[in-house]
């Protein structure tokens, strides 16, 4: 059967991550093969409460793991995220005219990288496609189950790396120790 689902798209580091959760998925399988082996050695298996959470945990971890490898096999990395237009890798900071809010958002290319409350969207979403090639200081109408809603792009960056982000705490965390 062929996948005929459109192709993922990930920054390196986002690809990198994805990698690590696989390598920690298949880690993760060899010590859970290790429970039931010590499961099975405790001999009756029917009413063995260790065998049943073991056996539950390999499935949850066979099933993530499958969907990740597929995930893998569809992804397109990109090489190079684009700060002129909204893109997929992108950092947007949008001021919502309606309500003189602003927020940003970071563009991502899969539904697996989404995470709302990080401000993670899928450029697949409503205000993803709305705000997608979008200019810095561009006005778009998104339109949302709730209404049209105009936003401003303020700005486009690239996202810090994770070394990045962990350089700017661990500065600040000095400065204040350093204030007090």
């Amino acid at each position: 059967m062929e996948d005929n689902r459109p192709m993922d798209r990930f920054t390196i580091e986002q690809y990198n991550a994805l990698e690590d959760r696989i390598a920690e998925l298949n880690a993760k399988s060899h010590d859970i093969a290790q429970r039931i082996k010590e499961a099975r050695e405790q001999g009756d298996v029917t009413e063995n409460s260790e065998y049943d959470s073991a056996m539950e945990d390999q499935r949850k971890n066979e099933n993530e793991l499958m969907e990740l490898e597929a995930l893998r096999n569809r992804a397109q990395i990109i090489e190079k995220i684009d700060t002129k237009r909204v893109s997929v890798g992108c950092l947007v900071t949008v001021k919502n005219v309606t309500k003189d809010r602003e927020s940003t958002y970071e563009i991502v290319g899969s539904p697996y990288l989404v995470d709302v409350l990080a401000g993670k969207i899928s450029d697949g979403s409503p205000v993803g496609k709305g705000l997608y090639g979008a200019k810095p200081g561009q006005e778009v109408t998104v339109e949302l189950p709730a209404g049209p809603i105009v936003y401003q792009i303020l700005s486009i960056t690239k996202p810090k790396s994770k070394k990045e982000a962990e350089a700017g705490t661990a500065k600040k965390t000095s400065r204040k120790k350093s204030a007090e």
